[in-house]
């Protein structure tokens, strides 16, 4: 009851001094100001008394006292004096002094109306400590105190000016410093100078970027209400200021009180909202300068072109004159032009066309006024894109999903609106984006980070010269070329989408073969994913497409280096990696520089192993089909070029050798093949072999060789040679099938017979010069039949020195459960040769499976 009554006795002493001090102005014109005395000792004496709460609330009381006495048309001159006294007390330990001063505070601000926004940074920084105070009744007083300050800057923060900043004298001379005078003498004025409100945005920006990291859940909901109070202002345009706090209030997401969570979410809803609304009004103001710039180049066009006719008339009309004439009025021809207001004949090549610098004039007219037009709100609102997706990039890799969506959503908008603005951050993002492409199966995620990747790439697939200049592309490959190492197959195939969209978009700035990304693409066709291999392959089949001899050499030494290092890879992707090679290369080029590559190969055991893949597949794969129809006719010098190239390295594997003779129709090779092989020991796996060439023989590849059968006069060659592979083979399935195919046809002459037709053939047809050729090839064979031969002796005598390279996949190998015979049971007695000798029954005795065999036409 005291304070109330020492409140009102101050405010009718005030009201007095203020009446003492007008009247003695208009008498004297000057007084003494016991007003300020009055505050100042309220200030001194009690609110400044750091130690006595009871004097502090005292002179609360007093200072919220005093500005209720001065009212809203005084308490201007004296608000500085009183509420930094009042703003001292809100850091007092004592909860009843932040209590008054809330309280006083709220009844200044009441009063001083607009005003008291002079001060609001001050006013905005307690309100932000007291939205955290323990104390219950502070946390009310401040909340009454938040809701006034908040009506007051929706009310007044963009229109308010403060009455002490008023300077007629400043006021005058701005607004005369902003006049002209046209040439009619008339004034204009041009910008005139408006005061600077009370409130301002630029300065209250670094104080919300100092505490939009705050962790107390309760600092963080008042942020967010002001955030949104300030955005909802008319013509305040925080959302110009977003890149200063978005990156705060993404943060909030994460927060472990649901309520900080939706306030935020909705906040940033509202300026997304914001952004696109901006973004279509500049864009509608554009397309409209845009057209009126054409329509006034078309009238200007037009009116150029009446003047040009009109000119030609004059010059048809005009009279002939003599020569004095004409030197007259060329000394006056300037003047006569000027005095008749016409422009020169010249000007008319000057006149620029409608759309040469639209762009250029649409930038000078954006920075100029209006002139009259009519004026969209927002649409000079300036946004930097680049800032808000560096800041959004930022937070993409955060650990709560709900941050990720938030930001994926983001700049899903941000690439519509603003799509060039990636380009320079494309590296920074796709570091990012493609790992968050490796969530959870199903997630939210992981479905708009593919969204997202999508548009990305579609942009930079559309990129005009402009925009690719800021493209970093070797940063970019390095930055997608590590995501290889990701154990998500999602992200290695998305990683391989990128690259691959860059080499078509620039090849010369992608790839080399000598370079770390090429070596990289190459170890990742060891990956466990057979998409990832198929668009690694596609990629490195792109690349090696246009180079030249040297590169594609180099890269079929790389591959088998990669062969050989990884064996397992060979064994169980090889025959893969090579058909899709074939299938997206020249296969021909592919085999005939292989084999160049693999006859200059040390490790023989490799060798053999890649030229029993590579035989296979050209024999049975249907994408070699073009490549065996080469091979049958040798009569061009470039076919023979590469049967002899094949053929060199084919020499690594006998039984290989021979199958590419009779794929050519080389039988009298062939032939001569099968007498070299007596020279050397036939092992198992080379038994297995001649059992699976056999069982190709009667594939649909060879029903020419078959065909030819019938005319044993024209192949001799031919009997010799499946005669020859007859007598290599064990009494098998295999031999069986093919004596009934040798018995079958029905041969007039005897076997006699069939050697005198050998010797006539040979005398009518054969020539130095074939002779030469196989004599060559036969040599390579030999010598290279010698090296695998010393190679074996060498791993027999010492074990260690074998070669640790598993079987190829492809070879037929006795399973467990294939049944079999009891006759073909061997006794306990019986010696391991038998084994070895029924082993090698039951692989001939099966049916060899060949998946897909290229049929020729």
């Amino acid at each position: 009851m005291g304070e109330k009554t020492a409140a009102l006795e101050l405010e009718r002493q005030i009201r007095q001094c203020l009446a003492e001090r007008k009247s003695e102005e208009n008498k004297d014109g000057k007084s003494p100001d016991k007003v300020r005395a009055i505050i100042d000792q309220l200030s001194k004496e009690y609110a400044y008394s750091v130690h006595q709460p009871n004097a502090r609330n005292g002179g609360l009381i007093g200072l919220a006292a005093a500005a209720i006495a001065l009212g809203q048309n005084e308490v201007a001159v004296y608000l500085e004096d009183i509420i930094h006294p009042v703003l001292a007390c809100f850091g007092d330990q004592d909860a009843r002094v932040r209590y008054y001063a809330c309280e006083s505070l709220y009844n200044i601000a009441k009063v001083s109306k607009g005003e008291i926004l002079l001060y609001f940074n001050e006013i905005f920084d307690v309100l932000c400590r007291l939205a955290a105070d323990s104390d219950a009744s502070v946390k009310n007083g401040a909340d009454l105190l938040d809701r006034l300050i908040k009506d007051i800057v929706s009310e007044k923060a963009t229109s308010y000016v403060s009455v002490i900043q008023n300077n007629p004298e400043l006021a005058y001379k701005n607004a005369t410093q902003t006049t002209i005078k046209d040439t009619n003498g008339q004034v204009l004025q041009l910008q005139p100078q408006q005061e600077p409100t009370a409130f301002s945005l630029p300065k209250f920006i670094p104080l919300l970027m100092e505490r939009i990291y705050a962790i107390n859940p309760f600092t963080r909901i008042f942020l967010v209400s002001w955030i949104t109070l300030l955005n909802s202002v008319p013509d305040l345009e925080l959302i110009s200021y977003l890149p200063a706090f978005l990156s705060g209030m993404i943060i909030f997401l994460s927060d472990s009180h649901s309520d900080v969570r939706v306030i935020t979410q909705s906040a940033l809803d509202v300026f997304l909202h914001e952004i696109r609304r901006v973004s279509e009004i500049q864009k509608l103001v554009r397309e409209q300068k845009i057209k009126k710039l054409k329509d006034n180049n078309s009238i200007l066009q037009k009116s150029v072109g009446d003047l040009s006719l009109d000119q030609d008339k004059i010059e048809t009309s005009t009279p002939s004159k003599g020569p004095k004439d004409i030197k007259d009025n060329d000394n006056n021809a300037d003047d006569s032009l000027l005095s008749n207001g016409e422009q020169q004949p010249e000007n008319v090549d000057k006149v620029e066309q409608p759309e040469t610098h639209n762009n250029n004039q649409i930038e000078k007219q954006e920075e100029e006024q209006h002139d009259g037009e009519l004026y969209i709100p927002g649409q000079d609102i300036h946004l930097d894109y680049p800032k808000i997706i560096e800041i959004l990039i930022s937070h993409l890799d955060s650990s709560e999903e709900k941050i990720q969506l938030v930001v994926l959503n983001w700049l899903d908008a941000l690439l519509e609106i603003s799509p060039s603005s990636f380009i320079p951050y494309l590296p920074k993002i796709l570091s990012v984006l493609l790992l968050t492409m490796a969530n959870q199966e199903g997630s939210s995620s992981k479905e708009s980070s593919k969204e997202v990747n999508d548009r990305l790439l579609e942009l930079v697939t559309n990129l005009n010269e402009e925009d690719e200049k800021k493209l970093n592309y070797s940063l970019t490959i390095n930055t997608v070329t590590s995501q290889f190492l990701n154990e998500n197959e999602v992200t290695r195939i998305a990683a391989l989408d990128w690259l691959a969209m860059l080499h078509r978009k620039s090849p010369k700035h992608l790839l080399h073969h000598n370079d770390d990304t090429f070596t990289t693409l190459l170890k990742a066709l060891s990956d466990s994913s057979e998409e990832v291999i198929h668009r690694d392959l596609q990629l490195l089949s792109d690349i090696s497409f246009d180079s030249d001899d040297e590169s594609f050499s180099l890269f079929m030494l790389d591959l088998l280096d990669l062969f050989k290092k990884d064996q397992k890879l060979l064994e169980t992707r090889g025959n893969f990696i090579l058909r899709q090679l074939c299938i997206s290369l020249d296969s021909k080029r592919i085999y005939q520089t292989l084999s160049e590559v693999l006859g200059k190969e040390d490790d023989v055991t490799l060798v053999g192993t890649m030229i029993q893949i590579l035989n296979n597949n050209l024999i049975t794969a249907p994408e070699l089909a073009e490549l065996r129809k080469q091979l049958r006719d040798l009569g061009d010098k470039g076919d023979w070029e590469l049967f002899s190239t094949l053929f060199k390295a084919w020499s690594h594997n006998a039984p290989a050798a021979l199958a590419l003779c009779l794929l050519a129709q080389a039988y009298e090779l062939a032939y001569s093949v099968l007498q070299i092989f007596v020279d050397f020991e036939i092992t198992v796996n080379v038994l297995v072999q001649i059992d699976i060439l056999v069982q190709l023989l009667e594939s649909p590849v060879f029903t020419r060789v078959r065909l030819q059968l019938l005319e044993p006069d024209k192949y001799p060659y031919l009997y010799k040679c499946l005669f020859g592979i007859l007598m290599l083979l064990p009494q098998s399935t295999a031999f069986a099938t093919l004596k009934n195919r040798l018995s079958s046809i029905s041969v007039i002459n005897t076997m006699v017979n069939l050697q005198e037709k050998l010797d006539i053939k040979e005398s009518e047809t054969s020539n130095k010069s074939k002779a030469t050729k196989y004599s060559e090839l036969l040599q390579r064979f030999r010598s290279v039949q010698e090296i695998h031969e010393q190679s074996r002796l060498r791993n027999a005598v010492n074990p260690k020195t074998r070669s640790a390279l598993p079987k190829y996949n492809d070879t037929p190998i006795l399973e467990k459960g294939d049944p079999i015979d009891d006759k073909e049971k061997p006794s306990q007695g019986h010696s391991l040769k038998f084994d070895t000798k029924q082993a090698v029954r039951k692989l001939s005795g099966r049916s060899f499976g060949l998946k897909g065999f290229g049929a020729d036409k």
